[in-house]
C-alpha cells in the first residue's frame, strides 16, 4: 500500500516468526520496483533508518529482521544456523509481498546471505549491492568477540569494546553510543549461537556463479582485501568509501545510498 510504513510478522516455521517492515511512499499510480534491505549481525531492520527516506519515494522497500534478531523470534544458543535456512526466510518474505524480483541491498555479514540468495534463486534477484562486506570467513573468525564476554556481560559489552573503531572518526560520540545500545539489544542466546556458526557464510568458491550486476561498497582501507574476492563476481564493480569506518552503511549512509540508487537506476 503506497503512502505507508507497515510492520507485520511472518511465521516461517513452527514457533519462528520473522518481523518485516514494508515502506512504500511511492506515487500510488506507479508500479515501483522492490528493494530488499538486509541488516548485519547484532542489528535489525531499524539499522536502515538513514536509508529509507532516500529510497522510499522511488522504491517499495522490504526490511526483514533476520531470524533471531530485532523483533523476530530469538534463537536458542544450540540452534543449528544454516545459510540455506536464512535464504529460505528471504524467499518466504519476498513471496509474502508478491515480490517476484528484487534489488537486494545488504550490509556486513548479510552480504554473504544476499550472495547465496542470488546464486540459488537467480530469477528472484535483479541486482546486488554489498555494503561493507566482511573479510573471508577464515579471517573473520579471528575478529569475533569472545564467547565468554558475550555470555557473561551481554552483547552490548562487546559492541562497546570496539564500536568507536568500527564506526570511524567521523561519527560523534552520541552516534557511537546509539549504535552500541542498538546492537546491545540482541538476545544473548541468538548471538552466542550465531557466532559459533560463522563457517556457514564461507561461499567464496561460489562467487563465480553470481550472474546479477553487483555493486560492492567497501572502506578505502579495505579495498585490496575486498578486491581479492570481489573480482570473482563476474558483473561486479568495487567503489571505495572515504574515511576510516568499517561499518560504512551506518557511518556513510548518504554516500552509500546515493551510490546504490545510481546503480539500481542504471541496471533497471
Amino acid at each position: 500500500m503506497s503512502g505507508a510504513a507497515v510492520q507485520y510478522y511472518l511465521e516461517v516455521e513452527p514457533d519462528v516468526r520473522i518481523a518485516v517492515t514494508l515502506d512504500d511512499f511511492t506515487d500510488p499510480w506507479t508500479t515501483p520496483e522492490t528493494v530488499l534491505m538486509l541488516h548485519g549481525n547484532s542489528e535489525s531492520a531499524a539499522a536502515w533508518f538513514a536509508w529509507v527516506p532516500l529510497f522510499a519515494r522511488r522504491y517499495r522497500i522490504i526490511r526483514p529482521d533476520m531470524r533471531g534478531f530485532g523483533n523476530s523470534t530469538p534463537m536458542r544458543e544450540d540452534y543449528r544456523w544454516s545459510l540455506a535456512r536464512l535464504v529460505a526466510d528471504l524467499v518466504a518474505v519476498c513471496r509474502r509481498q508478491e515480490a517476484a524480483c528484487v534489488h537486494v541491498v545488504a550490509a556486513k555479514i548479510s552480504c554473504q546471505i544476499a550472495l547465496k540468495f542470488a546464486i540459488d534463486h537467480p530469477d528472484m534477484v535483479r541486482s546486488l549491492t554489498l555494503v561493507g562486506p566482511p573479510p573471508p570467513v577464515r579471517e573473520l573468525a579471528t575478529r569475533v568477540p569472545s564467547l565468554d564476554l558475550v555470555r557473561q556481560h551481554g552483547v552490548e559489552a562487546w559492541a562497546r569494546a570496539n564500536m568507536a573503531e568500527r564506526l570511524g572518526a567521523s561519527m560523534p560520540p552520541e552516534a557511537v553510543e546509539w549504535w552500541t545500545r542498538f546492537m546491545g539489544r540482541t538476545p544473548v542466546s541468538t548471538q552466542l549461537g550465531f557466532m559459533q556458526h560463522l563457517a556457514i557464510f564461507d561461499i567464496e568458491a561460489e562467487l563465480g556463479s553470481v550472474t546479477q550486476p553487483t555493486l560492492v561498497l567497501a572502506p578505502e582501507q579495505s579495498l585490496d582485501e575486498v578486491a581479492a574476492w570481489q573480482h570473482n563476481i563476474p558483473a561486479s564493480r568495487l567503489v571505495g568509501v572515504p574515511g576510516n569506518s568499517y561499518h560504512v552503511a551506518a557511518s556513510h549512509a548518504e554516500f552509500c545510498a546515493a551510490q546504490t540508487i545510481r546503480f539500481i537506476e542504471e541496471v533497471s
